[in-house]
């Protein structure tokens, strides 16, 4: 399973999200790999990898290994690094993205991911995809190489119209690339329970027919402390609310049945799983 996390709007948690549910993911007992397309780095930071040191397998040298006539081909199942975190593995990013864009649009590199991908299927249960908040050449191989979109939302009227422009977007690159992409759903993140505005804005995306996942997250401190900490939620506050609700959140995902299973609890109505488990059909 490839999920690929994207919003053209910057802001809204989107390197978060993908960094919590792929170390979820991996504690739940999937074999999991993260690949990290935006040039910022923020999930491959998270996650404790320097972006910046001389590392020759970052997913820039992976979609350029091909480009120059003379480039030694390294295998597409050397490039994942294995992280801190059990059952984890990451191809970070580089800062080399930015001068290699050119020229892997020139020479239409646009599904060398998805290749690639075709062949770490055979070693990973679920491939998550972190983007740029643009829809830039990198996001775009990323929704070609994905099966399921996972949108966040931060719940303004900026985010609302980033999300209609996204979804007209996506239409397009469907039809011409991937027409089995699959809209997952929307991740309502940064929600404030107390304030009326993001419950309107909310209710006019399921008007529209979206499907907007639950639950809903939460807006929390924890969530920057994790960042500085550069441990997901699960292991820098395994008993918090806000990772409760990611536990939440994956377990819909997954279709994870909870009824009679120990392991479970409830978080506003939606249960939860609690703890490292085994891998799950």
């Amino acid at each position: 399973m490839r999920r690929v996390v994207f919003n053209q709007k910057g802001g809204v948690g989107k390197s978060s999200i993908t960094t919590n549910l792929a170390a979820l993911s991996a504690a739940q007992g999937y074999k999991t790999l993260l690949i990290d397309l935006d040039v910022q780095g923020n999930s491959s930071h998270y996650l404790d990898c320097d972006i910046n040191t001389d590392n020759k397998r970052t997913v820039a040298d992976l979609l350029n290994q091909t480009v120059g006539w003379f480039t030694v081909t390294t295998p597409i199942i050397d490039f994942p690094q294995p992280t801190a975190f059990a059952n984890l593995d990451i191809i970070p990013s580089s800062p080399k993205l930015e001068k290699i864009e050119a020229e892997l649009e020139r020479r239409y590199k646009i599904y060398k991911l998805r290749d690639a991908l075709d062949e770490l299927d055979k070693k990973y249960d679920r491939i998550y995809l972190d983007t740029p908040p643009n829809l830039n050449f990198y996001s775009k191989t990323a929704l070609i190489a994905a099966q399921r979109l996972l949108v966040p939302f931060d719940c303004d009227s900026f985010s609302q119209q980033a999300l209609i422009t996204l979804l007209n977007n996506l239409a397009e690159l469907k039809e011409d690339h991937n027409p089995t992409l699959e809209v997952e759903g929307v991740i309502v993140n940064m929600f404030n329970a107390q304030a009326k505005f993001p419950t309107k804005i909310i209710a006019d995306l399921k008007d529209l027919g979206l499907p907007v996942l639950e639950p809903y997250l939460p807006q929390s401190i924890k969530m920057k402390e994790s960042h500085y900490q550069q441990q997901p939620l699960i292991y820098s506050a395994p008993n918090h609310k806000l990772t409760n609700h990611f536990r939440a959140l994956f377990a819909t995902l997954e279709h994870i049945n909870t009824k009679d299973d120990s392991t479970f609890f409830q978080v506003d109505g939606v249960a939860s799983f609690a703890g490292q488990t085994t891998k799950r059909p």
